[in-house]
């Protein structure tokens, strides 16, 4: 598997992310905001975690007007694989690649803890090494974590199996507890929690490198 970790400025889990996909045997290219173009033979983008842009004017809508999310955007509708996580969620909801919108957290409090996650669906490669009902335990760190969306997206996102991840216990006021969710093809996912934060038993946890050795075996020639 060959990924490609875009970097913002203010980008601070490019690095975490970059190393989950190294330990789960993928080669990987890290890509500046400015470049115009992915490295050819791409098969994952991902799009980090941070405050791209300090989070000015809106959390990610800068990010999304870089070059790069052009091709980025490119690369998602020719069926191309893209996770975004934290503020890579943000950018992809910012870039129209996936429904809906991050608010700010119901309590306007940001939030930094492990939070019992639940898989709502094994129906795609970032979830495929997990069985739905699954309930995981996945670091969060953000102040715009409040997934919305209109009931007719949620009804669609429902009907489709598009959720991928729910909150065992919300903490932000994401609407039906969504803390993640699948690009029609399912080839995109873009998710609040961290799962590269949770790929170490150093760092506390390891209940994401599932997510990482699944892609790398999904996207890996027999």
């Amino acid at each position: 598997m060959r990924a490609a970790v875009v970097v913002f400025p203010g980008s601070n889990c490019d690095r975490d992310l970059a190393v989950a996909f190294r330990e789960a045997g993928a080669e990987v290219t890290m890509v500046w905001h400015k470049d115009t173009s992915l490295p050819d033979g791409i098969d994952i983008v991902g799009v980090p975690g941070g405050f791209s842009y300090g989070d000015y004017l809106r959390c990610g809508a800068i990010a999304a007007q870089s070059p790069i999310c052009r091709s980025v955007k490119a690369h998602a509708d020719r069926g191309g694989y893209v996770i975004g996580v934290c503020n890579g969620f943000q950018v992809l909801t910012e870039t129209g690649i996936l429904p809906g919108a991050l608010l700010r957290n119901a309590r306007l409090k940001y939030i930094c803890k492990t939070v019992d996650l639940k898989v709502e669906t094994s129906n795609s490669a970032f979830t495929s090494a997990y069985n739905a009902g699954d309930v995981l335990g996945i670091p969060i760190a953000h102040h715009d974590g409040n997934y919305f969306a209109d009931e007719a997206t949620r009804a669609k996102l429902r009907d489709e199996d598009r959720i991928a991840f729910t909150y065992g216990d919300n903490p932000n006021g994401s609407v039906d507890d969504i803390a993640g969710i699948l690009s029609e093809n399912r080839r995109v996912l873009g998710m609040m929690p961290h799962p590269e934060r949770a790929a170490d038993s150093g760092h506390g946890g390891t209940d994401g490198v599932a997510m990482f050795r699944g892609l790398t075996g999904a996207m890996t020639p027999a």
